[in-house]
């Protein structure tokens, strides 16, 4: 074999070489920092994902990583694809042992995670990610993040941007609208005892969005209101959660029924909507729907 042969033969080889490790999974990151604020590291791109929280396995789905998912909770209920995942216990009662024996690569969780659950996983050796928005920018982030560890960093870009596109759509009819222009707008979540979000919240962040004032403005998170106070803030705008639980169209029946409200402005100009509970309370990529029907409820003069 000539010299240029072998010449030739060697350079081949190494392109295909160089080829080969270009398509091959890279490591996105080393060491990230998760919501809580823990210093994780990634030593590969997972492969074996299991998901503790509905609004994480709607961001993998949404990112085309429905196939390296093999655990999740009971109410992982969308897209129906995760519906038909192994499932590893609830939200807050995590089964362990089934997550352990599954063998994932990635766990990830959530705040509520934080006490527990996590450092158990931990210390059987897996690899927990805490995922922790609580507001729509801090979702973007997170999906951002979830493309990074994921190796599909540009799937989430290209989604993040589509979602932008529409938070900015609504914010560019509300952001200069005056106090006066607002309307009040009570968010119920339960009936009994009467629930619901208040300040630092992702449904507040929602409302706030959308051009309204949570009349919960003096509440920190998802707390009981007394329905004395509700009167006497008098809500212009009522909108119920449904679709959760045994009870999911309670919420909605309770103002429907409840004599007091009825002199609300909200009951009096039947301005009482309906939204998804899992749609609003979910930090994951339906956010910005539960934001274009909060819009549509409180301004239907700037949203037709």
């Amino acid at each position: 074999m000539s010299q240029h042969i072998r010449k030739y033969f060697f350079i081949m080889a190494t392109l295909s070489i160089l080829l080969c490790l270009g398509c091959a999974p890279k490591s996105p990151l080393g060491n990230i920092v998760d919501g809580l604020g823990r210093s994780v590291t990634i030593d590969k791109i997972p492969q074996r994902i299991v998901s503790l929280a509905p609004s994480n396995t709607e961001i993998l789905f949404a990112l085309g990583l429905g196939d390296k998912v093999i655990g999740v909770t009971e109410y992982c209920n969308y897209p129906q694809e995760a519906m038909t995942k192994p499932k590893v216990g609830g939200f807050s009662n995590v089964d362990i042992e089934k997550v352990v024996s599954i063998e994932p690569d990635l766990v990830l969780a959530t705040h509520i995670h934080g006490k527990t659950v996590i450092p158990a996983l931990e210390k059987l050796g897996l690899t927990v990610v805490a995922l922790t928005p609580g507001s729509l920018n801090e979702v973007l982030d997170s999906i951002t993040l979830v493309g990074k560890l994921t190796g599909q960093s540009r799937e989430a870009s290209k989604l993040v941007n589509d979602l932008r596109t529409k938070i900015e759509a609504v914010a560019d009819e509300t952001q200069n609208l005056s106090p006066d222009q607002k309307p009040r707008v009570f968010y119920i979540t339960w009936h009994d005892p009467l629930m619901t979000a208040g300040t630092e919240t992702l449904a507040d962040d929602v409302i706030s969005s959308a051009g309204g004032q949570n009349i919960a403005y003096d509440i920190s998170g998802d707390k009981a209101i007394n329905l004395e106070t509700v009167i006497h803030r008098d809500p212009q705008v009522i909108v119920a959660s449904v679709g959760m639980g045994s009870g999911e169209d309670l919420p909605w029946q309770y103002v429907q029924t409840e004599p007091r409200l009825e002199n609300t402005q909200a009951l009096f100009n039947d301005r009482v909507y309906k939204i998804d509970g899992d749609v609003i309370h979910r930090p994951g990529p339906r956010i910005v729907d539960a934001l274009d029907q909060m819009a549509r409820f409180i301004h239907p003069e700037l949203f037709k």
